[in-house]
């Protein structure tokens, strides 16, 4: 071990031999060591976040959208064939849109319809959890003469007050027309399935049916909407849409989940750059509690930086002695901050139903957030970014006490001694 080194961990003890480490060290090294792991937990449920949500729009709607200029796609057959010669496409399945009201008894709201492929619909979206019912109920029993099966989100069957197997109204404000001029189409369905994909937006809107069923009740014929998409890395959904605009040419397009929710994510992203920014605050703050440590102990041992001036220690060793104090401080602040940090953040649920428990109230109330327990992801390149920053931030605060101890005066300390 160099005599830098011994002397700078020598001087983060305490002056009495009955304190193991001095008052301001500790100060130093809590302070470190709080804005590290308020860093990581905080930016470790900003990812959790991010991953839950992206993961239920994802569980609806698929990576890729297809679809034509020029309205409908009537040949989405041939257009499913030759999208399975693309690379990193998984699976596809035909969709259609629509818009209508849903009515029971005394109670309408607007809805959307999704028309759905029976057979292949499930290798490209989820819809999530099934409170009853079954998706294979939607195709309907032959030779019967029970209305069509349609399947509704969770909250839209609690706003409607409908049931498994109620028969409700299905209103097209389009309507047909008719010598008595355009008719609302009303047609009767049977609720075959409730699902909860856990997106208040989606479970309180949507309304699936079967592809030839939607097809007849919207009029169009063989047509679509368009083509939903499956591809196998989910972050190259962008490249694989121009990739299949390029196949395909003119009419059609195709759009990437990315660029779909393109303002949704670019929020979370600046919100987490500015969450960094304002915890990075708590570890400024704790490097001027450095600076002030590192300066008391320059006033404090003045005496003994001439004494070891004078015995031939040169500037550039004394300002080493006081850089290292200055590090070793950020080194286990920065080191206890990762590991509380990192164990806190991976252990969340079981810390808010800790603090749940002990102070009597929910962090996060399932029917405000709709979510019911904090998601956490820890991300190591986050991590390995806090740790980088906060030891940068301790080694620039060491740096002007660290100078001014290596052009200290021994003659001037030592004048009155």
């Amino acid at each position: 071990m160099s005599y830098e080194f011994f002397i700078g961990l020598r001087y983060l003890r305490a002056k009495r031999k009955q304190t193991f480490i001095s008052v301001n060290t500790f100060i130093s090294v809590a302070g470190i060591f709080l804005g590290v792991a308020a860093l990581i937990i905080v930016l470790a449920v900003m990812n959790g976040f991010e991953t839950e949500l992206r993961d239920r729009i994802l569980g609806i709607n698929s990576h890729i959208v297809l679809m034509q200029y020029d309205g409908g796609m009537k040949d989405y057959h041939i257009v499913m064939e030759k999208l399975e010669t693309i690379d990193g496409v998984v699976a596809s399945t035909p969709f259609i849109y629509g818009q209508a009201m849903l009515k029971n008894e005394g109670r309408v709201t607007g809805v959307i319809l999704r028309g759905m492929s029976i057979e292949t619909s499930a290798d490209v979206i989820n819809l999530g959890k099934m409170k009853e019912g079954d998706i294979a109920s939607l195709s309907g029993e032959e030779g019967t003469t029970k209305p069509p099966g349609i399947v509704i989100g969770k909250e839209l069957a609690q706003n409607l007050g409908v049931v498994l197997s109620d028969t409700v109204e299905i209103l097209l404000p389009m309507g047909i027309p008719t010598p008595m001029g355009v008719i609302p189409k009303i047609k009767e369905f049977s609720v075959v399935g409730v699902f909860e994909s856990g997106s208040y937006e989606y479970d309180s809107t949507l309304v699936f049916m079967s592809l030839e069923n939607c097809q007849k009740f919207l009029n169009m014929k063989d047509e679509v909407t368009g083509i939903e998409i499956k591809v196998a890395d989910i972050y190259g959904a962008g490249k694989i849409a121009k990739t299949i605009e390029q196949a395909f040419g003119y009419p059609y397009w195709a759009r990437s989940w990315m660029e779909m929710n393109k303002n949704l994510f670019s929020a979370l992203k600046l919100e987490k750059r500015v969450m960094f920014i304002i915890l990075s605050l708590i570890v400024l703050v704790a490097a001027f509690n450095i600076i002030t440590t590192l300066i008391m102990t320059v006033m404090e041992k003045a005496r003994d930086i001439a004494i070891l001036k004078s015995m031939g220690a040169t500037a550039r060793s004394i300002m080493k002695v006081f850089m290292i104090e200055g590090m070793v401080i950020g080194a286990v602040g920065t080191a206890l901050g990762c590991l509380i940090g990192i164990t806190v953040a991976l252990n969340l649920e079981q810390v808010s139903r800790f603090i749940e428990n002990l102070f009597g109230f929910k962090i996060l109330p399932k029917d405000v957030y709709y979510l019911s327990e904090l998601p956490s992801q820890v991300d190591y390149g986050d991590v390995a970014a806090i740790a980088c920053v906060a030891m940068l931030i301790c080694f620039l605060a060491a740096i002007y006490p660290s100078w001014r101890a290596s052009r200290l005066d021994p003659a001037e300390a030592l004048r009155y001694e």
